[in-house]
């Protein structure tokens, strides 16, 4: 097979296109190649598909390809132009590329999941390519999927936010429970972050959500209960951020008590930070005995993460009423607990109790949503962070947004 015909193959081309000549050059480590097209054809306008004869040649162009043999191999040709009586003298479409693209359609394909696999700098040096070339590439992948996105409605979303930098620099994340893609990115935590996503949802998607897992934070809340119906009755406050919250108040007890006894000479708490922070079930098999003889003792951060721990069988109850009784029970024991945090936790925690009780209805917690922060915690790691707040939301798009990146 002549070397004409054997890239005609590979690159795919068909009639009216062909190879016409291969050149290699052995010191630039290089392959180039020429397609031509045959006289007389008529070309379709890109826009309309009406076809027409050749009005001549746009400069020639040159589009980067899978190597052939480790050799890099670029692919020469100057595009047809047809004058159309619609939209005047415009270049045709050409098979192994998409529009402006300096690249093929084979090489963009390999590039993507190159760059699915490892970060952008390591996605360079295997491909041969420069930052941009590739940050280029990854921005086309994003905008390809996106375009092809159809609107649908999604029932059950989960709204968080993601600390991006240091000095409480923050972006508003919208994921799809369901799907377990990210929806949306905004810029910091505030109630316009969220409220740009509600806004560009039609009147019959937003009337679609069926429920949204979120925190406490008022912003959210406000943005929501503005532009989703009967908003009261889907927001569901999600059980990992009150419990967290709850631990919080659980280690501020733990350091009040530390303190007070340093002070005595006594270090029994020396060191139980993170065993009060854990859930029953989490404890490590190896500090279990010690956990055990420190909660027999009369701690008051063991009466804290006893009154914690039995919160969580709050969400066990299906139904309101039951689980509304058993909220009294616990809110009782811990506002009568003498234990200053954790009766201002379970205070904060009954001003919300509306919507920590709608969990009995809904059944969703914001853990997708928080594995897809941790999934966008490793892309911000494997980038050494990102500077640059659109080129962050565009790799969160990339690897967790669900699109179809791919050329056709």
């Amino acid at each position: 097979m002549q070397d004409t015909a054997l890239y005609a193959y590979l690159l795919g081309l068909q009639a009216p296109w062909t190879v016409s000549r291969v050149e290699l050059d052995v010191k630039r480590h290089q392959v180039d190649v020429w397609a031509e097209h045959a006289p007389g054809v008529l070309w379709p306008c890109p826009e309309c598909a009406v076809e027409g004869r050749l009005y001549d040649h746009a400069e020639e162009r040159v589009w980067r390809h899978l190597d052939s043999c480790q050799y890099r191999t670029y692919l020469h040709a100057r595009i047809p132009r047809v004058q159309c009586a619609t939209h005047g003298v415009v270049q045709v479409a050409v098979p192994w590329a998409e529009p402006k693209a300096r690249f093929t359609r084979l090489f963009e394909r390999l590039a993507i999941d190159v760059l699915r696999e490892c970060s952008i700098t390591g996605a360079t040096q295997i491909l041969g390519l420069s930052w941009d070339e590739a940050w280029h590439l990854m921005e086309r992948a994003v905008e390809r999927g996106q375009a092809r996105k159809a609107p649908r409605i999604i029932p059950h979303l989960g709204v968080d936010e993601k600390a991006i930098a240091k000095g409480h620099r923050y972006l508003t994340l919208v994921c799809d429970l369901q799907a377990g893609t990210v929806e949306y990115v905004g810029a910091e935590r505030k109630q316009e972050s969220l409220e740009a996503y509600y806004q560009g949802l039609s009147m019959e998607q937003r009337s679609g959500i069926a429920a949204v897992a979120m925190d406490m934070w008022e912003p959210y809340i406000q943005a929501t209960h503005t532009h989703v119906p009967d908003a009261g009755d889907k927001i569901v406050f999600d059980r990992f951020h009150i419990m967290t919250y709850l631990g919080q108040a659980v280690d501020t007890v733990r350091k009040q008590e530390h303190r007070d006894r340093l002070a005595q000479g006594d270090e029994t708490l020396t060191g139980t930070k993170y065993l009060w922070l854990y859930s029953r079930e989490h404890l490590p098999a190896s500090r279990r005995r010690e956990f055990r003889i420190l909660r027999q003792q009369e701690l008051k951060v063991a009466r804290a993460w006893a009154i914690k721990e039995t919160l969580r069988e709050l969400w066990t109850y299906r139904y309101p009423a039951a689980a509304r009784r058993f909220w009294q029970r616990w809110y009782f024991w811990a506002t009568h607990s003498r234990l200053k945090p954790i009766r201002k936790a379970a205070a904060t925690l009954k001003r919300h109790l509306t919507n920590i009780l709608t969990y009995c209805r809904h059944r969703i917690t914001n853990a997708v949503t928080e594995g897809l922060n941790s999934k966008i915690q490793s892309i911000k790691k494997l980038a050494c962070g990102f500077r640059n707040f659109e080129h962050f939301k565009t790799a969160i798009y990339f690897h967790c947004g669900g699109l179809d990146l791919y050329p056709c």
